[in-house]
């Protein structure tokens, strides 16, 4: 249970009932964190939009590349949401998730390309506190993936370290995307028989 209540959809006005509406059309269950957000709600538009726009101008990196940093960053600071919904977007997105549980050991698994691996150690270098990258890690990525692949990766990994730590704070936890069970946002019944 998180710290603070989501907004019920039978206590949003019509902006966020329509916002809720899409995500549970895209996810087939409103996200805690938006629900939660939604008492801000300026910075719940923000973040919306951001995310948006994140996602159509991320194009540079091979999808397995960038799910798997961002995914090895949420586990990493521990953030169960995260975990959950970043397993979810990438079985839709087609990526092989058995290979999800191999994941600690990434550095010798026959599961992960060099790429990858590149990727997640440098996931890795990111989220420690302090932050542990090396010039020539940089370097590495830089031959691998370019100075606008490099970019991207450092903006993805830094982009789930504040959503992983945004969740944590206020305890919001997996919310069940993963097995299917995605549905803890109070909805109103009505919206519960469109949505299915």
């Amino acid at each position: 249970m998180p710290r603070i209540s989501g907004v019920a959809t039978e206590d949003a006005g019509l902006v966020l009932r329509l916002m809720y509406r899409f995500a549970r059309r895209r996810f087939r269950a409103v996200p805690e964190p938006m629900a939660v957000t939604a008492h801000h709600r300026k910075l719940l538009t923000a973040t919306v939009l951001h995310e948006l726009a994140v996602t159509r101008a991320s194009k540079v990196l091979p999808a397995n590349v960038r799910e798997l940093a961002v995914y090895r960053t949420a586990q990493q600071v521990g953030c169960s949401w995260c975990v959950d919904f970043g397993t979810m977007l990438q079985r839709l997105g087609g990526l092989d998730i058995e290979r999800l549980r191999q994941i600690d050991d990434y550095a010798s698994s026959p599961a992960y390309t060099t790429p990858e691996r590149l990727a997640i150690a440098y996931a890795d270098a990111m989220t420690t506190s302090p932050s542990s990258v090396t010039d020539e890690q940089v370097a590495e990525l830089r031959a691998e993936f370019g100075d606008a692949g490099v970019i991207e990766l450092t903006y993805h990994v830094a982009l789930e370290n504040q959503r992983a730590r945004f969740n944590s704070a206020l305890g919001i936890t997996d919310q069940g995307f993963t097995s299917g069970a995605a549905c803890r946002v109070p909805v109103a019944p009505d919206e519960i028989r469109a949505a299915g």
